[in-house]
């Protein structure tokens, strides 16, 4: 038994012995592998690793010595966390006594070091132990780069896990990992050398009297001129590089004495990149330097920097140029000062001005512009700073606009003021008395009323600039100020000669309207009112709309200014007061004026989402109306011109657009309250919530009511489509019914459309259950019925188009079956190229309903989804069908691929693309050759380039494609 007992103890020894000699001897690499897993499973121990590795760590040859350490170093890779303390001492010992061997046996005795720097269990000072015996031992820069990546990565862990060891070496670390990196050329390399001096410097180790020299070190790559090679594996891109020493020379001031004037040196050069990455590298520096390393360099910087804005070429070099120059003020600006210390930033800004204020006042303007932007590269770095700039440049700039009378140079004058006026936007000030622009608030407003009333529309969109920034500034503008600039706004919105100024003029007045709403309503609502009044009397003396323009932009200027609820309280009755006048009488307005009136009201329901208080207001002001409106244009005793009008697809389409705005953002409780006044309107013809509804007859849409009546379940649609989801709707099933029911009726393709559209929103919104299971059932067995024949195959055909959208969109298991449903119906004689357009549908984006916006269920990947499901069987059935069904099919394809991203199809397609896609082009001819004539040359030219291809089969596609192509549209083709 015991004999037994030693033989198994031995027999793991003799396994191991043999897969040493294998990787030493045999040159073998898998038993490193091999003998690692069996340390890990406890076949045997590292020591016993050690032992049997005996006498290949003793042998006379270099090569076998490298051979057993570098078996022992992957083990321990692999293995460092199974040692003990115990163990781990030995190791490092044997390790670091291994570094005076020959060089031969260096890069694994380091692989071995590096797995112990990761250890766990090394005891305290030992790491300091191997970095002393690296330091002393290796010259690292005459190693491979791997074995120099190794170093580095030994240097990292311990800084990572043995910080406060190190950090007792004192500045004999520092200099020790110089003598590391000195000479250092790889990029791979160079990035982790670059981080480990970061840290060095971020996480306080000292320095000690090495500073220049790790600044030596570290610099001399400044700047950085790499260029990756070709199919580089390793990805280290040129930026990487820059990003990381700009890192490490940014991070501390102790560097500046050293910093500054090689980044001086840099932006004087004549490279590009150099003053790039100098000026980049300079604004970086600024977040952690003070007034003090910057004292005596800032004369040179200022003067690199104002060269570079006056005379570069390059918009980039000036750009960063003027950013340094904003954080050199940003950085004097903030630092401390004590009582007898010089005020740098004064003296800074002083010289500024003094450089640059005599070009503001040249005749010829050269340099205007470039002066202008380095005074406000300055004035935008401090509240301080822009107090100094603006109160020295502004009564400057006034005079300047005084003294030039043409309207290009007064505009480019004000341009500069308007710079000015923006950057004190960024400061605020309590104390009214302290804002600079209070003492030249009079000269700037007579300035922008002057640029307002200019022939030059340039010089007057600056003006409506100005005024906007000007309105901004807290109680700046006084009431007298305020009454006049809606007076300029007002006149500037209806003329008539250019399109620019009354735009910029309505935007202003929004932006105005909401900081001065009191202003507004009472001098620009009353003005808009009175332009209504003259539309109204012109409708009711029958002269029709002679002032369409004009009306137009009242409508536009009404909407426009409906920023604030106190405003749109006066606007929106105004609107819909108006709607109704103009429909009164024997003359009314015609269609595009009705839509104008929607369009602005629809402007103002979005306008009004924002403010939950307004957004009610609107909707329960709006909706009743339009809808009485709708209703009484509907009654079938109704003969006037009111319903040709209002009933018209263009009309109602408007009238969606506004109840779905008005809708979205209710919230549920309001919602609720709504819906129980509107659905029962449309199911029942309960029209007790609608105002003036003394109607002659009654309100029923799906019963016996008149087609007129059908057509407004598409304002029903608006609404409950837009409604949140976890609004319950009343009266569900029964509305479901009747949607389905009027989705088949035949007379009006309008009213069912809408119906079906309906009926798909709320199927979308339904959450899964029962109830929605009996919905589907319900419209598959009506479109099947509808699609077997009769006379209503195309409204069943669009009842499973929405269908199959709305479930789609939410990923329903049934939208699989609908879709292959759909794609039957490509080889349909009658609805064929119908059932082609339907996959548009299917891959847009609806406006009305089943949108985002609407809060129906839309799953972020949808399109990808669809094409993973339903491109194969497109193609399947391309080359399956008919010759005249295959444009249906191809057209299909055809609108899936166009809807989906580029970066989401590619990787889809298929490595014989190239064939499929000439197969394509040779199909697509078959389609009328009318259609195609105008890009025949477009594809002809296409076409050349695979005749080149490297395939054979692809050239054999590209000549009968092409072929075809050139004989399109000729005689006997």
């Amino acid at each position: 038994m015991a004999a037994a007992a030693a033989l198994e103890a031995v027999a793991p020894t003799g396994a191991l012995w043999g897969l040493v000699q294998d990787f030493v001897m045999g040159q073998q690499e898998g038993p490193a592998d091999q003998v690692a897993a069996d340390v890990k499973s406890g076949s045997y121990t590292v020591l016993q690793v050690v032992e049997a590795l005996g006498s290949s760590l003793e042998n006379p040859e270099p090569r076998t010595r490298a051979r057993g350490i570098q078996l022992l170093s992957q083990v321990l890779l692999q293995c460092h966390s199974l040692l003990l303390e115990k163990e781990v001492v030995h190791l490092i010992l044997f390790y670091e006594n291994r570094l005076k061997d020959h060089h031969l046996v260096i890069p694994s005795v380091l692989q071995g070091l590096r797995a112990l720097s990761l250890c766990v269990a090394l005891p305290p000072g030992l790491a300091v132990s191997v970095l002393k015996a690296i330091f002393q031992e290796v010259h690292v820069q005459s190693l491979p780069q791997v074995d120099r990546h190794t170093v580095y990565s030994i240097i990292t862990n311990f800084m990572r896990t043995r910080e406060e060891e190190l950090k007792g070496l004192g500045a004999d670390f520092t200099f020790g990992f110089i003598q590391v990196m000195d000479g250092e050329k790889d990029p791979r390399n160079l990035l982790v050398a670059f981080r480990i001096v970061h840290d060095l410097i971020s996480r306080d180790y000292s320095l000690g009297p090495f500073v220049e020299e790790l600044f030596e070190v570290t610099s001399c790559y400044f700047p950085i001129d790499f260029t990756p090679p070709p199919n580089d594996p390793h990805g280290i891109q040129r930026e990487d590089l820059i990003l990381s020493l700009r890192a490490v020379l940014a991070s501390t001031p102790q560097f500046a004495e050293f910093l500054l004037p090689l980044l001086i040196e840099k932006v004087d050069s004549e490279i590009l990149s150099a003053k790039l990455d100098s000026l980049q590298t300079l604004n970086a520096c600024c977040a952690v330097y003070g007034q003090k390393e910057l004292k005596d360099f800032l004369p040179s910087l200022w003067a690199s920097i104002r060269r570079e804005v006056f005379q570069t070429a390059s918009e980039r070099v000036e750009a960063e140029g003027l950013a340094a120059l904003n954080s050199l003020t940003a950085c004097l600006s903030r630092s401390v000062l004590r009582a007898d210390a010089e005020d740098l930033l004064d003296s800074f800004l002083s010289n500024i001005l003094q450089d640059c204020r005599h070009h503001l006042c040249e005749p010829d303007m050269k340099l205007v512009w470039p002066s202008a932007k380095l005074l406000q590269a300055a004035a935008g770095a401090s509240a301080r700073a822009c107090d100094h700039i603006t109160s020295n440049v502004l009564p400057l700039l006034l005079e300047q606009f005084h003294k030039h009378s043409q309207s290009n140079q007064r505009r480019t004058i004000l341009e500069m003021i308007l710079g000015f006026l923006k950057l004190q936007q960024k400061w605020s000030y309590e104390d009214k008395d302290e804002r600079p622009l209070s003492d030249f608030k009079d000269q700037l407003c007579s300035l922008v009323f002057m640029a307002l009333t200019d022939p030059s529309t340039q010089l007057q969109l600056v003006g409506i600039r100005t005024l906007t920034v000007l309105g901004a500034q807290p109680d700046l503008l006084s009431s007298g100020d305020l009454e006049l600039a809606v007076g300029h706004l007002y006149r500037l919105s209806f003329l008539e000669e250019d399109s620019q100024s009354w735009v910029a003029a309505l935007e202003a007045s929004g932006t105005l309207a909401t900081l001065y709403p009191v202003a507004f309503s009472s001098h620009l609502v009353p003005k808009l009112a009175g332009e209504l009044c003259i539309e109204e009397s012109d409708l009711a003396r029958g002269d029709g709309p002679t002032k369409c323009s004009r009306h137009r932009r009242c409508l536009q200027a009404l909407s426009a200014i409906s920023t604030h609820a106190s405003i749109v309280k006066e606007t929106l009755p105004l609107l819909l007061q108006h709607l109704r006048q103009m429909n009164k009488g024997n003359t009314v307005a015609g269609t595009s004026e009705v839509i104008a009136v929607c369009q602005s009201l629809q402007q103002v329901a979005e306008k009004c989402q924002q403010d939950p208080e307004s957004c009610w207001y609107f909707h329960q002001t709006a909706i009743p109306c339009l809808l009485a409106l709708a209703v009484q244009a509907s009654m079938p005793e109704e003969h006037s011109v009111l319903k040709k009008v209002l009933l018209q697809d263009e009309v109602l389409a408007a009238m969606v657009s506004v109840i779905g705005t008005a809708t979205t953002h209710l919230s549920p409780d309001l919602a609720a309250q709504s819906v129980a006044h509107i659905v029962p309107l449309f199911l029942d013809g309960n029209i007790t919530f609608l105002p003036e509804n003394s109607f002659p007859g009654r309100f029923q849409p799906f019963q016996d009511g008149s087609s007129g009546q059908r057509r407004l379940v598409a304002l029903l649609m608006a609404f409950v489509c837009s409604l949140p989801r976890n609004v319950e709707i009343p009266q569900l099933n029964q509305l479901m019914r009747e949607l389905l029911e009027l989705s088949c009726c035949h007379s009006c393709p309008f009213s069912s459309t809408a119906a079906a559209k309906c009926f798909a929103g709320l199927l979308n919104k339904h959450p899964a259950g029962q109830q929605l299971d009996e919905f589907l059932q319900l419209a598959v067995d009506k479109v099947e019925a509808g699609l077997s024949s009769g006379p209503y195959r195309s409204q069943a055909f669009t009842l499973l188009l929405w269908v199959t959208k709305a479930l789609v969109l939410r990923y329903h298991p049934l939208s699989s079956c609908l879709t292959d449903r759909l794609m039957g119906l490509l080889s349909d004689p009658e609805l064929g190229p119908a059932a082609a357009d339907g996959f548009s549908l299917l891959m847009s984006d609806c406006t009305d309903v089943l949108t985002r916006a609407g809060h129906a269920e839309v799953r972020i990947m949808f399109r990808q989804r669809f094409f993973t499901d339903n491109v194969p069987a497109l193609v399947r059935g391309f080359h399956a069908a008919p010759r005249d069904v295959k444009p249906n099919y191809l057209k299909g394809l055809s609108h899936v691929l166009n809807r989906l991203p580029k970066p989401v199809l590619l990787p889809e397609l298929p490595t014989a693309v190239r064939i499929a896609a000439l197969q394509c082009m040779h199909a697509v001819t078959h389609l009328p050759t009318p259609v195609l004539l105008p890009y025949k040359l477009q594809v002809i030219r296409a076409l050349a380039k695979p005749l080149d291809d490297k395939k054979r089969l692809v050239r054999k596609e590209a000549v009968s494609a092409r072929g075809e192509w050139f004989l399109l549209g000729s005689p006997g083709s």
